[in-house]
C-alpha cells in the first residue's frame, strides 16, 4: 500500500509487434544479405578450385629479363603468385615470366622506376601508392584516398600520377568521384589536378562539376588526361600544364589517354553508347580519329607497344579475376590479338 492508502498501479507493459511492412524489410535484408554472402562464398570458392588445378605458370629468373626491353605487368595466373608484378621479355611476351616480390592492383613503369598502386587489407582496408627503384625497392610510399584505378610515370621517372576512386567502383557508375595527382619523385606534389582551371571552347567548367582522371605525360610540364562534366553529361581529352596549372579542352568523347612513343598520336577509348567503349586513335595534328577493330568493350588505360600497336586488358568472362592483355594494329581493319595470357596493366620498357 502507499501512504495514500491506495494500492499501487501495476506498470503497463507496452508489446511491439511489427507491422507487415517491416516484417517483408527485414525478410527481404535478409535475403539480400545471405546472397551476397553466397555470392562471395562462390567467387572465393571459385577463384581457389581454379588455383588448385591451374597449371603452373613458366617463369624466368628476373636477372635474365630486367635488363632487356620488356613488358611489365600485374600477374593474374591463379595461383600463389597471383597479383604480383611480372615481367616478359619484348620479343617474346607469351613466354616464362618472371616474378617479382611486388603486389599491386595496378602497376606502370619506365627504364629504372615503377609504380604501384595497391590495397593494404585488414581490419581497416587503406590504399597505398608506393614509387620502386629499379631492383623493386621502395624508394617512397604514400597514402591514396581512395580505390586505385590508374597510375602512370613520366619517360624519365621524374613524374607519377595516380588516379584512384573515392566513390564508386567503375566509370560505368553514376555518381562517381575521382581523385588524381600529379607529383614528383622526391615527394614534392602538384595536388588534385581537379583544383586546376579547366576550359572547354574557352568557357571555364566549375571544379564541383567535374572529375579529372588518366593522366599520360608528354614532357615535363606538358600531360593529357580525362575531364568530365556530371551536368553536361560530356567527358573531353584535356591537355595540362603543370606549371601554369590549367586543362584545355582538346576533343570531345574520349577517356584514358595515352600518348604514342613518337608523340604524335593519343590512344584512348570512346563511348559509342550505352557505356561500351571503343578504342579510338587521333593524330594530334591532324585531328583525325581511326576507331580501332576492337568490338568488346574497352575499360582500360591502353598502352603503346610501339608506334603501330597498341595493349589493353580484358577480363575473362568464365574465369573471375583472370584478364589477359591484347593487342591491336592502330590501322583501320585491324584484328586483336592475345599477347599476354593471365595478365592485366602492361608497360612497356624500351
Amino acid at each position: 500500500m502507499t501512504r495514500s492508502g491506495r494500492a499501487p498501479r501495476r506498470a503497463t507493459t507496452i508489446r511491439w509487434r511489427p507491422s507487415k511492412s517491416v516484417l517483408t524489410l527485414s525478410l527481404f535484408t535478409a535475403l539480400v544479405i545471405v546472397a551476397v554472402g553466397w555470392y562471395g562464398f562462390h567467387t572465393w570458392r571459385t577463384y581457389h578450385d581454379a588455383s588448385d588445378t591451374a597449371a603452373p605458370i613458366a617463369q624466368e629468373s628476373l636477372s635474365n629479363v630486367d635488363k632487356a626491353p620488356r613488358i611489365v605487368f600485374r600477374n593474374t595466373a591463379p595461383g600463389a603468385s597471383y597479383g604480383h608484378v611480372a615481367v616478359v621479355p619484348l620479343g617474346d611476351p607469351a613466354g616464362p615470366r618472371a616474378v617479382t616480390p611486388v603486389v599491386c592492383d595496378r602497376v606502370d613503369a619506365v627504364d629504372g622506376a615503377s609504380s604501384c598502386l595497391r590495397t593494404k587489407r585488414g581490419i581497416l582496408t587503406s590504399y597505398e601508392a608506393q614509387l620502386l627503384d629499379r631492383s623493386w625497392r621502395q624508394v617512397r610510399s604514400w597514402p591514396l584516398a581512395g580505390i586505385p584505378n590508374r597510375t602512370r610515370l613520366s619517360r624519365d621517372g621524374e613524374l607519377v600520377a595516380t588516379t584512384t576512386f573515392v566513390t564508386g567502383h567503375t566509370y560505368a557508375q553514376t555518381g562517381f568521384s575521382t581523385h588524381t595527382e600529379i607529383s614528383r619523385a622526391d615527394g614534392e606534389s602538384y595536388g588534385n589536378i581537379e583544383e586546376f582551371t579547366l576550359s572547354v571552347d574557352g568557357a571555364p567548367i566549375a571544379p564541383v562539376d567535374r572529375n579529372i582522371w588518366g593522366v599520360t605525360f608528354a614532357d615535363a610540364t606538358t600531360f593529357y588526361a580525362t575531364a568530365a562534366s556530371a551536368t553536361l553529361g560530356k567527358t573531353w581529352l584535356v591537355r595540362g600544364d603543370l606549371e601554369a596549372r590549367t586543362l584545355a579542352a582538346v576533343r570531345e568523347n574520349a577517356e584514358c589517354p595515352s600518348l604514342s612513343p613518337d608523340g604524335a598520336r593519343v590512344a584512348y577509348k570512346k563511348d559509342t553508347g550505352s557505356r561500351f567503349w571503343a578504342i579510338a586513335v587521333t593524330d594530334l595534328a591532324s585531328g583525325k580519329e581511326t576507331t580501332l577493330g576492337e568490338s568488346r568493350s574497352v575499360d582500360d588505360q591502353i598502352e603503346w607497344l610501339d608506334d603501330d600497336t597498341v595493349l589493353y586488358g580484358l577480363p575473362r568472362v568464365d574465369e573471375p579475376g583472370v584478364t589477359d592483355v591484347w593487342s591491336i594494329g592502330v590501322k583501320a581493319g585491324a584484328e586483336p590479338t592475345l599477347l599476354i595470357p593471365q595478365a592485366w596493366s602492361p608497360a612497356v620498357v624500351r
